[in-house]
Order: C-alpha cells, then structure tokens, then sequence
C-alpha cells in the first residue's frame, strides 16, 4: 500500500472563497477550478502538476489509487476534490488535520501553518495570498512556478507531519478517520427533493402568517417597525414569556448579576431558533434581521445539495470534533441535531432516503452514558438493573413517585429519563427544573427537585463518590505532586491519570490545557483554556467528559466492526447509520445488532444493548 500526500491549490476570490461557501458549495459551483496540485508518492520527490481539467486528470489517473492511502491536511477539501471533480476513491483516507486534533485535543490550532511550527517541521509560505482572483490562464510563468514551490512545500510539511503523528496513534482511530471521510467522498444516503419542496411551500405560508400576526401584536405597519421593537431586550423578553418560553439568562462579566442572554452569539437565543415552536423561531429570525428560519435555510441547503450531487447527500462530519472525542457537525450541515420531534419539522429527517433497492437501518446503542457512568463508578445495583433487562429510567421515576411506574407511564418515564440523563453530572435543584420542564414538559417546584437530586444521589452514591474522585484529580492535573505515579480512575482499569491528562483506553488522552486553580472568588474553581475562553470545571464536569469519551470509542468500535460487512453512512450520537440491499435486510439488521450488543474487551463486564429501525428514510427508522 503506498502513500499518496497531496494538496490542490484552487481558484478563490471575494466573495467566492471557504469563507463565504461550503466546501462542497465552493467545490461544486461553476467558477471552481483546479490551478494545480502537488503530489508525493511514498517518501520520493515531491512534483508539482498544473494545466487544463483534461491535463490535470490525465495526470492523477496514473497513480493506482486502489492500492494507495491518501494523506492530506484537511481531506474533507482536497479527498472532496478527488472525488467530486475527478470521481477518484483511494484505499484509504488519512488526514493529518484529523490526527492532530485527536492528539493534540480540539481547543489547540489545528492548521498547517501552526502544526509545523509547533512540530518544527519548517515554515509554511504565504503565494496563496498572491494568487487571489487569479485563474490559472491568468498567471505568468514565473508566477505559476511560485505557486508550485508554495504548494509542494505544503506537501513536504504535510508528510512529516503525518510521520510524526502517525508513529503511536491507535489503529482503530485511522479506521474511523477513513469511515468518517468516505460518508462525504463516498455518500449512499439521496435527498427526497419532492418532499422537500413541498415542506418549504408550507414553511413559506407558516412565516407570512405569523409575520402578519407579529405586526398586528406589536402594532407595526411592517417588518422593520417589528424589528425594532424586538431589538429591545425588556420587550422581547416579555413577549417570550407571554408565550409560556423561558427567557435564557447569563451571568453579566460587569455586574455578576443574570442578564438577559439574548446576545447574538448567546447560547440562549441561538438554541431559541431551533425551538420547536415556529412562532418562536421566526420572533429571533426577525430580531436578528435573517430573511430565513432556522428550519427554512436548512431545507434550501439540503436541497441545493441534493442539486448539485445528482441526488446524493454527502455527510460532512468532524471527526473528534468535540473536547471528549464525539463527532461534530461540519460543512454548515449538522446532522447530530435535525429535528425529531415536530411531526412538520421532522420532513428533513424523512427526506433523507435510500437508494432505490436498498433500506436505512439506524441502530442505537441504548442508554450508553448512563450504563457507562454506574459501571465505571462501581455503582453494581444500578449496574445489575441493566444487566438483568430492567427499565432503569421506570425504575428510578417509581422511587419519584412512590409508586410503580412503566413505560406506560409516558410523562412519569419522561421525568425519570430525565433525571438519570442529567444528575449524573451533578446537575442542581435549579437547573434540574428548567432540564424537566423543556425535556419532559413538566414543572416541578425547586424544592421538589431538590428531593429528586436526592433521591438520585442516594441511590446512586458511588456516582457521587466518583465525582469527588475526579475531583482530586483536578488538583493533581493543575499541580502534578513530586513523586506522585499515575493512578486509575473510576473502579475499573481503564482511565489512567497522568501529568499530560487523563488518558483512554484506546491511548487517546482527555486534556485541560492551561489548567489552574483560581481561587479569585469566594468559591475556589479549576478553569481551563479552550477556544471560547476560560471555562470553568469541577469533578462532575469530568465526570461527564470521560463518560462521553468511554460512550464514543465503544460505538466506534462497533462502527469498525459494522465496517467488516457494511459501511456506516452516518453516525448520530450513540447511534450508527447504515444502507442495507432490501433483500439482505433481516440478515443485516442481526448482524448490525450483534455488533452494537458486545462490549469492548476492557469493560467485558459491562451490559451494553441497542434497538434498530429499518424503513425507506432516515426519520422513519
């Protein structure tokens, strides 16, 4: 198998760019085009190829792909090219951009530029910032062979880097960097183009009717009278509490009072325009001055994809996009948060189709988290619940409720649901509330959800005796003592603290870059550098990163082993995605399921077990 380092420099201008387009927008519109690329076979001479589409072609069809494994720095954009301009699919996709986050964690610079002066590589030019606006007829020759230089030397750095960072990174990681990377170079799932225009169509009504009633509420003649009316955060504040919503808050940085957090960039109203409520979505639409919903700039994203793939849906997602090592949404297209329980909304779910002859399969790996946290806590009561079948969520809304609960009990459930999902974390009375009354639509007083957190932490002790493990790690981490060896978290073998952070059982580590104890305020805290800033953590904060770290390489194992048979087109959460021929579909759902059913080889002890759906589209399995 041999490598193949390769990076494509492109025509970019204002306003046709990656910074106004998406990858596959930029990729597949009119104006691209390829200006050269450079390419390494092995560790050999690094050669530079530029000229008509033809030319270009004829030159990367000589390589035997099919024997090749295709190194690149960012391959969602050069692997893209490869497959969407020339039809090209090697062996393997390997991307260092994806190995340097998994290594280095996601709140580090990941470009080349930093990577090879972090790593001492050599230094990354800067023609590319000469070539804009330029087509390739449009450079001299002397030009053309700057850009060259320019291009292998991205090359060059690329290689080394992948040498560096190749040496110890676990095995099975690559082959989820591949499986990841072939959802997008490589997409199976189609777009129902049909029902997407219909649901736009009444998208469009909804809107003009609303927006009719928004300005006979607020008195306005027309939309920017509204607008300005909602710019104002006492009178949109009360229009949403008129409406039953809760108005989102955060701590203002000048006063340490709760402010409004209706900000812009403010978690709260961003979560307000995907709510579930359409009336709500298009009150923040017209604050924010967007001509579009959140749900109506989706559908007209899936279906220009749709248009421009020739019916296909190509899935860009992050691989270790977030701090524990989940997937992430990329591309401006996030499929780990499409609607699911709006009935209306849920047409972007459905749209989402197999090909003629074959079927979806969604298989879920059932209540990971919550299975993970009590077995590696050493919780065995709660831990034997799983393993004997039981409903743990009824289980715990009878210990509510003082009476015995099923999973007829639909609302009581909810709240139990609820419970385990978030006090595991050591979430508090007042959060608790807010978490009940969005997640399961019920309103408990504070006091009552004081009486819940203790009911969860009395059945679950060790939990809690966990969270103060991990506390103490924290002090280790901030300050690592003279002397002091590595220790095991948790009750099992399997997380090892260390100076460098907290590392996993596939060798991965769970770091906090910076991380020191600030003791600037009454109560003392750890915080830790991230993209956003400092943030703040305590044992349960840990608590929930390694649990979703331990969740996320289980149902990456079990994707490896789908892999074997059948390629996962899509993972959602804990859940993976696959395309079955129809007449293998019974064999196929076992098989898949047998997968999704065995736990890894270090947590043998843990019970694991997951449930499918199979159907025509995505939302109806």
């Amino acid at each position: 198998m041999q490598i193949i380092t390769i990076d494509f420099e492109t025509y970019y201008d204002v306003g046709f760019s990656l910074s106004n387009l998406t990858t596959e927008e930029y990729i597949q519109h009119e104006r691209f085009q390829v200006i050269g690329y450079a390419v390494k076979i092995n560790d050999g001479s690094t050669k530079w190829y530029s000229g008509s589409y033809e030319e270009i072609a004829e030159s990367l069809n000589q390589i035997d792909w099919g024997a090749s494994m295709l190194v690149c720095h960012n391959a969602l954009f050069d692997g893209a090219i490869l497959s969407m301009k020339f039809g090209i699919l090697p062996h393997t996709y390997l991307d260092t951009l994806c190995m340097a986050r998994a290594i280095n964690g996601v709140e580090v610079g990941g470009s080349l530029a930093f990577l090879a002066k972090k790593y001492e590589l050599g230094e990354k030019g800067h023609e590319v910032l000469d070539a804009k606006g330029k087509r390739a007829e449009d450079f001299q020759e002397h030009e053309l062979h700057r850009y060259g230089e320019y291009c292998k030397n991205d090359v060059n750095l690329t290689y080394r880097l992948f040498n560096i960072l190749y040496k110890d990174f676990p095995i099975d990681e690559l082959k989820l960097i591949d499986i990841t990377l072939r959802m997008y170079m490589q997409p199976v799932l189609e777009v129902d183009d049909g029902l997407l225009q219909a649901r736009l169509e009444e998208v469009r009504a909804e809107k003009k009717e609303l927006l009719q009633g928004l300005m006979k509420r607020l008195d306005c003649e027309d939309v920017e009278c509204v607008r300005k009316k909602l710019a104002s955060n006492k009178q949109f504040a009360e229009i949403l509490e008129e409406l039953g919503v809760t108005v989102p808050l955060k701590t203002s940085p000048a006063t340490g009072k709760d402010t409004y957090a209706l900000a812009k960039t403010d978690q709260g109203l961003i979560d307000l325009q995907s709510h579930d409520n359409s009336f709500i979505q298009e009150l923040c639409a017209v604050r924010l001055g967007t001509k579009s919903t959140i749900e109506e700039s989706r559908i007209e994203r899936f279906i220009g994809i749709g248009a421009r793939n020739k019916g296909k849906l190509p899935i860009p997602l992050k691989y270790y996009g977030a701090h524990t090592g989940r997937w992430s949404g990329s591309d401006k297209v996030n499929f780990q948060n499409l609607p699911s329980r709006d009935v209306k909304k849920k047409a972007l779910k459905n749209a989402i189709i197999a090909p003629q002859g074959f079927k979806i399969i969604n298989c879920d790996s059932s209540q990971i988290e919550a299975r993970v946290l009590v077995w590696l806590a050493g919780q065995k009561d709660v831990v034997q619940w799983y393993r004997e079948g039981r409903d743990v969520y009824s289980e715990f809304a009878t210990k509510v409720y003082d009476r015995q609960i099923t999973k007829a009990n639909k609302v009581e459930r909810a709240v139990g649901k609820t419970c385990i999902l978030g006090l595991g974390y050591g979430t508090g009375a007042a959060k608790l509330q807010t978490v009940l009354k969005l997640g399961a639509g019920v309103e408990f007083s504070e006091d009552e959800c004081r009486r819940l957190v203790g009911i969860y932490r009395e059945v679950n002790n060790e939990v809690v005796n966990l969270w103060t493990e991990c506390e103490r790690a924290l002090h280790d981490l901030a300050a690592w003592p003279l002397n002091k060896k590595p220790y095991y978290l948790g009750r099992h073998e399997v997380l090892l603290v260390e100076p460098k952070g907290i590392k996993l059982p596939n060798g991965l580590y769970i770091t906090y870059p910076a991380i020191r104890l600030d003791t600037s305020e009454s109560r003392t805290r750890f915080m830790y550098r991230s993209r956003r800033g400092e943030i703040s953590l305590w044992g349960g904060s840990v608590v929930e990163n390694v649990v979703q770290a331990l969740a996320r390489i289980i149902v990456g194992e079990q994707m490896i082993k789908i892999n074997e048979k059948y390629r996962p087109v899509l993972t959602v959460h804990d859940a993976v995605v696959c395309v079955l021929p129809e007449d293998e579909v019974e064999e196929g759902q076992k098989f898949v399921m047998d997968a999704m059913s065995v736990p890894p080889t270090w947590a043998a002890r843990l019970p694991i077990a997951c449930e499918s759906g199979v159907a025509d589209s995505y939302g109806d399995c």
